[in-house]
């Protein structure tokens, strides 16, 4: 437990200490400097995420970088098992990357600030009128060059396998007409959530083969996407060690 309490008091005070740079970076971006900034950001995130896993002890096993775009729009398309996913996105993805957070995020000091910081936006599910317009804003995101997350499972499965993938949930990146990456992810579920306990074990993340959604008819290109990125998460999952 002792563990435990180190290691998400070091996640919370490193935060803070972060936060002044990735605000000073963002606004300078917002003066015409935007690719040196967003290499100051990646920076940021890259050592953040990567100090963040190996304080955890797991035996980290990464593959499939070389199938990430290093420029243009993309959408990472991801299984979703612990809160620790988004740490591993950060160290690996090697882009600036946001996701769309519930609205309950934006009121966690700090976190609110990095999810804004790095493209994120934050949704109420009961609003659907607010939903379009964040809907909006990440479609012009990706086309602008921009590196968004989706979670087609639409939470955490908390070791439950690969969930079923939401209806629309892929819309964003057929909107965008973007590049996607699908993502598959294990072991994270049992670093903590699984005992609330921070614990060291084999965790895996792998990048698989993008696939262009403007490649795919336009009438069926949401089902088949989905169809298509389930089948290949889940196979990868099958060979990830147990």
């Amino acid at each position: 437990m002792i563990k435990t309490v180190l290691y998400f008091t070091y996640v919370a005070v490193s935060m803070v200490f972060f936060t002044p740079f990735g605000i000073v970076a963002f606004l300078i971006s917002l003066l015409g400097f935007r690719k040196p900034m967003t290499a100051v950001l990646r920076s940021i995130e890259t050592g953040w995420g990567r100090f963040v896993i190996k304080l955890t002890g797991c035996e980290l096993t990464v593959s499939g970088r070389e199938n990430i775009p290093r420029e243009g729009g993309v959408c990472f398309v991801s299984n979703h098992g612990s809160i620790f996913d988004i740490a591993l996105f950060l160290a690996y993805s090697g882009r600036v990357i946001g996701f769309v957070a519930k609205k309950e995020l934006a009121f966690i000091p700090f976190l609110n600030i990095w999810i804004f910081i790095l493209g994120g936006q934050f949704i109420d599910r009961k609003n659907p009128r607010q939903a379009i317009k964040i809907f909006n804003k990440g479609v012009e995101n990706i086309k602008a060059g921009g590196a968004m997350i989706i979670f087609p499972e639409g939470h955490r499965s908390r070791g439950q396998g690969l969930l079923p993938f939401h209806p629309g949930a892929l819309k964003l990146a057929t909107q965008a007409e973007t590049v996607i990456v699908p993502v598959a992810l294990s072991g994270t579920y049992e670093i903590f959530e699984k005992n609330y306990r921070v614990s060291p074990g084999p965790v895996k993340i792998t990048f698989c083969k993008s696939i262009n959604t403007a490649d795919l008819p336009a009438a069926d290109r949401k089902q088949i996407l989905s169809d298509q990125i389930f089948d290949v998460i889940q196979k990868t999952l099958n060979n990830a060690p147990a």
